[in-house]
């Protein structure tokens, strides 16, 4: 299980956010532009430092103001996947996925039998030795989840994984995402602006409003909060 309460001062307010996720669980955010959502990613994954408060993971604190804890990003286990998916365009698509377990000093047949393993989960097996910057959008998606989830990670954090996806292919790689986060078992955060994304990925769904948790339930209950602005806009969009 994944926990966190943190506060941190943004510019025009200090977000004050309390949420869990269970083992196996996706939660979703949504919010306006600027509500805080892809900061509390930054603060789970140790990119951002709140000012006061406390993040668990299973049985480890990552981060406690009071107690003077704060794991640094590399050893927090937690797979990150940006929105612009930060592959190394140098690179191939092995080497892209190789590169934490190399900065591990992970032993070279550990590396290879956990690359192939994963490139072949993602249907990227005959990829291997192409050049990230010739791949499609759903392609690269698919290099930066395997890089994330070939370190195995205990909590995996995804902001905007379907944005560079090419239309056609989003409803596909939306079951194949949902497969991955099943498979891999662990809590998920979501980050999205997609009505699609929260009904075929969320199990749970936050509404981020100004820094603050506004509604946090069932999907089918948040979304029928049509008195909401924003939600009436987001289901109407």
């Amino acid at each position: 299980m994944f926990s966190i309460h943190a506060v941190r001062q943004l510019r025009d307010f200090a977000l004050d956010v309390r949420l869990s996720v269970e083992c196996g669980e996706t939660l979703v955010l949504i919010g306006e532009n600027g509500a805080g959502k892809s900061t509390v990613l930054n603060l789970i994954s140790g990119i951002l430092t709140p000012d006061r408060g406390e993040i668990t993971l299973g049985e480890r604190t990552l981060f406690s103001s009071e107690r003077g804890i704060n794991i640094s990003t590399e050893s927090r286990n937690v797979g990150h996947l940006f929105q612009s998916y930060a592959l190394f365009p140098h690179m191939t698509v092995a080497e892209n996925v190789a590169f934490g377990l190399r900065c591990r000093r992970a032993a070279k047949p550990e590396i290879a039998a956990a690359v192939t393993e994963h490139l072949t989960a993602m249907r990227l097996a005959d990829q291997a030795d192409v050049n990230v910057g010739r791949l499609s959008g759903g392609q690269r998606q698919r290099v930066a989840l395997a890089r994330a989830l070939v370190l195995e990670p205990e909590l995996l954090l995804l902001d905007e994984p379907l944005a560079a996806v090419d239309m056609r292919a989003k409803s596909s790689m939306r079951k194949e995402l949902r497969e991955q986060i099943a498979n891999a078992g662990i809590p998920c955060i979501v980050v999205t602006h997609t009505l699609q994304d929260v009904l075929e990925l969320a199990d749970r769904l936050c509404l981020i409003e100004g820094g603050r948790v506004a509604a946090d339930g069932a999907p089918e209950e948040v979304l029928g909060m049509r008195e909401n602005g924003f939600i009436a806009s987001f289901t109407d969009g």
